[in-house]
């Protein structure tokens, strides 16, 4: 492909060939016209003058004024031959030009080049009282004319043409390279400038020399200047990109140590969580097992006496039936109690295991819902806030009963310290539903409500209501991260400010394994 210099050459070559190509053309159809022109007056001439002094010489039968006069029309060029035939005898004379140049008389009728041209020789007598008669036909001649000088002149003209136009050329040409050197040639050391700036570092590519007076020079200081401008920048990207890096590295540590920090909250929170549980639990065993133990004292001490009155020998009837009465009493309070302490004991126990051990199982959903409302008995105790149960019987999960244990009790405790006062009066309703496969669990009280511009945030990290009050704002991040991410379902959360707020949980069955709870994930967020 052409440069722009070799374009713009060729361009004015063939303009100016153009040019003088139409130039030619006009000037050869001129040239041509006027010596068509000309070769016509000279015809009409030749035939004028030969009608007007053949005739008489020819009446008089004078050969030699013929041939005097046939002479002397034969001087231009352009005549080939000049043949005078008499009506009787023929051919009376002629004369022929030959190819040398000489000009020679006709002896026969033989042909001739050139293009004839025929015209009548008339004779016209005046009478002795100088009447003119009619004009008389004496004979014809035949004139040969050559276009052999009008095609000789055309074609060295446009010889001439020619050559002008291809030395014109040949100027233009060496002109043109030369003087678009002065432009091409800093260009050229411009576009190299360019090349280098763009494949190479910045650092390798001097500057061009600037010591121009022209525009070329203007645009050379211009480039210059955007070199050490385009230095400059890289030189600030290079020391942003490692200030870039070095944050980079600095917010990856801090988003470990920050992820690391949020998993001890998380963990602190669940053991928390568990350590509540563990103390309201021991607070409420204390009753029974106090009793059970008040009840054995005064069971011992009926039957010390008994035993005191056996060895002395004067038991009596009322003794026995007294201290029957009293065992039949001590016993009873002792095995409705140890009931009690067992009972609050086997619900600690299996909903402590399940949270410790995080271990998956089959298990009823109703009975299991009791035995975690159960263990926040001791919470609820301390309030006026009732917990009730809507969930049929026979809903059977294959799931992780300790993480669902942390869900119910984070949304229970949730609704008791931030729904209510301490001294309101509420209720908090947990309803199951199953919908083929699935299970929605929805936990509704009739609360404070959640405000409008907390409703979005409800479930983001160390988001609280209660800051410095004892919240953390991590427990509905907790029973967000459970649903989602360990159960394979959604929360969703709906209120209406001063008419309580709905949790409503959607889950499976059957939880599914890590590997599609992840890919389930990724399509989410995708």
């Amino acid at each position: 492909m052409f440069g722009i210099q070799g374009r713009l050459t060729l361009l004015f070559v063939v303009i100016v060939t153009l040019v003088l190509g139409i130039s030619g053309t006009y000037a050869q159809y001129s040239l041509g016209h006027e010596l068509e022109v000309s070769s016509q007056r000279l015809r009409q001439g030749v035939l004028t003058r030969l009608q007007t002094s053949l005739p008489s010489a020819l009446w008089d039968l004078d050969k030699a004024k013929v041939d005097n006069i046939v002479a002397a029309e034969m001087m231009p060029p352009e005549l080939v031959s000049i043949r005078v035939y008499d009506t009787s005898v023929g051919l009376f004379s002629g004369k022929l030009r030959n190819e040398n140049g000489t000009i020679a008389s006709i002896e026969n009728d033989a042909a001739v080049g050139g293009t004839p041209v025929v015209a009548d020789l008339a004779y016209r007598d005046s009478g002795a009282a100088g009447a003119s008669l009619k004009p008389v036909i004496v004979g014809r001649v035949v004139v040969n004319f050559s276009r052999a000088q009008i095609d000789a002149t055309l074609a060295a003209e446009v010889r001439r043409k020619v050559t002008e136009v291809l030395l014109l050329d040949l100027i233009l040409v060496a002109a043109l390279a030369l003087s678009l050197r002065i432009v091409f040639d800093p260009l050229k050391r411009l576009r190299d400038g360019l090349f280098d700036l763009a494949t190479r570092g910045s650092d390798e590519v001097e500057e061009l020399p600037d010591s121009r007076h022209d525009e070329l020079g203007e645009v050379i200081r211009g480039f210059n200047a955007i070199q050490r401008k385009v230095k400059s920048n890289i030189q600030r990207i290079r020391e942003a990109e490692d200030e870039a890096r070095k944050s980079a590295q600095a917010t990856a540590k801090a988003m470990d140590d920050l992820r690391r920090t949020q998993e001890s909250l998380l963990q602190a929170e669940r053991l928390a969580s568990l350590g509540g549980l563990v103390a309201g639990v021991a607070h409420e065993i204390n009753t029974p097992v106090g009793i059970a133990l008040t009840s054995a004292s005064v069971l011992m001490e009926a039957t010390e006496k008994v035993q005191a009155a056996v060895q002395d020998g004067n038991i009596k009837k009322s003794d026995i039936t007294r201290y029957l009465e009293t065992a039949s009493e001590s016993t009873r309070l002792i095995m409705n109690n140890a009931y009690r302490a067992a009972h609050l004991i086997h619900s600690f126990k299996q909903i402590a295991v399940d949270q410790v051990s995080e271990a998956r199982r089959r298990f009823e959903l109703r009975d299991y819902i009791n035995e975690v409302v159960s263990s926040l008995q001791p919470k609820l105790k301390k309030t006026r806030i009732t917990v009730s149960i809507a969930c049929p019987p026979d809903i059977m999960l294959d799931s992780y009963p300790g993480a669902l244990a942390q869900v119910i009790t984070n949304l229970t405790l949730n609704c008791v310290e931030h729904a209510f006062g301490p001294d309101d009066e509420g209720r908090i309703v947990i309803g199951v539903a199953q919908q083929s496969d699935w299970i929605e669990m929805q936990v509704t009280d009739n609360g404070k409500g959640i405000p409008p511009d907390m409703l979005d945030k409800v479930f983001d990290p160390f988001v609280t209501t209660r800051r410095g009050q004892g919240g953390t704002g991590l427990g509905l991040n907790i029973v967000f991260n459970l649903i989602a991410k360990q159960f394979g379902g959604s929360i969703t959360v709906s209120s209406v400010l001063g008419q309580g707020a709905s949790f409503v949980l959607r889950m499976p069955c059957v939880t599914p394994t890590d590997d599609h709870i992840l890919h389930a994930d990724a399509r989410l967020h995708a």
